[in-house]
């Protein structure tokens, strides 16, 4: 492994491949874990107000940063370690795999007309209702849900972790969890869930956008067209970010996103995105090869970016160079795919 070239790079590629080759642990999964533990501390603190929810979101989000935090220096002069806990880190927090692998049993589904069997199998991508939905809603449904968490889901983690390493890694995907669980616009979470939200979608401003730029790189002949429909529509989504990467994805496979969706039983409509047609099951096969040929482009920059960075640059603190401190990542509004 070339360490020398870094090894927070050498652990995000390392931590990529793995997770391309094997997807998620199959058992103690450390971000189910996290979650468990979040809920518990939700039950002792929930209540419907701002503050009481900023807190909440600062004790989960900070523990993990902390984690992050000890890690990194206790590998500060143990450069295999930490190359290894990088790799391991990278690996909990990305979702590629599973993100590529429930695409393509959607698509399988709906290719074969099983449409209440798809009803229940979106719920691994998404929180739409889709008890009413038919084929065509469940296919731009589940093609939303692989642009949006290809940002979410491999591009912001490996964005913060050549930034910031493992606490950027593990506060991200702390955050991004927070969001997933309590960052919905729905009666409990309207205020408790609002601080995590507000953050999530701090964390995930740069991440989307250069998720949609590398979206509209990887379109081969149509990047002109992916690059025109994302500066056209990104802004068009009630998510500032969600919005960016749905409008590549709609601009490189020639598709049009966005309609009407529903949400624990409340309804909204989303401007349309895109010029092309309705998206059908093979679009979300091109959608899931789009997200792998995204995830490629973005491993690759990071292991660029990340020595490039002062404070993951190799040998930095064995000539003395005093430690940068790691910023740490925030968050989304809960405006779910």
């Amino acid at each position: 492994m070339p360490l020398r070239l870094g090894t927070t790079a050498a652990g995000l590629v390392t931590g990529y491949v793995t997770d391309a080759l094997f997807g998620d642990p199959r058992t103690g999964h450390p971000v189910a874990l996290f979650g468990t533990a979040a809920a518990r501390l939700e039950h002792r603190l929930w209540a419907d107000s701002k503050p009481r929810g900023a807190a909440y979101a600062a004790l989960c989000t900070f523990s993990a940063v902390g984690l992050g935090v000890a890690l990194q220096t206790a590998t500060r002069r143990r450069p295999f370690a930490r190359f290894l806990l990088t790799a391991a880190s990278t690996w909990v927090v990305l979702g590629g795999r599973g993100l590529a692998a429930e695409g393509a049993e959607m698509a399988r589904l709906l290719e074969a007309g099983d449409v209440p069997e798809a009803r229940q199998r979106l719920s691994h991508l998404c929180a739409r209702d889709a008890t009413t939905l038919d084929s065509a809603e469940l296919t731009r449904a589940a093609t939303e849900s692989i642009a949006e968490n290809t940002s979410d889901a491999v591009v912001a983690p490996l964005f913060w972790g050549a930034v910031a390493g493992m606490p950027g890694l593990l506060g991200y995907r702390a955050l991004n969890t927070l969001d997933a669980m309590v960052g919905y616009r729905s009666p409990r979470y309207r205020h408790f869930g609002w601080a995590a939200a507000r953050a999530d979608d701090m964390a995930n401003l740069v991440p989307s956008r250069i998720g949609a730029a590398l979206t509209a790189l990887c379109a081969g002949a149509r990047a002109r067209e992916s690059w025109k429909v994302w500066r056209r529509d990104g802004g068009r989504h009630p998510s500032p970010n969600a919005g960016q990467v749905e409008a590549a994805f709609a601009g490189a496979l020639n598709i049009r996103l966005g309609g009407t969706n529903t949400y624990d039983g409340e309804s909204e409509t989303r401007s349309h995105l895109g010029n092309g047609r309705n998206p059908q099951p093979s679009d979300l096969r091109r959608a899931v090869r789009l997200s792998r040929l995204v995830g490629l482009a973005t491993v690759a920059i990071a292991a660029i970016a990340a020595p490039a960075v002062p404070w993951q640059r190799p040998g930095a603190r064995r000539t003395g160079q005093p430690s940068a401190q790691l910023p740490t990542a925030t968050s989304r509004r809960g405006v779910t795919s």
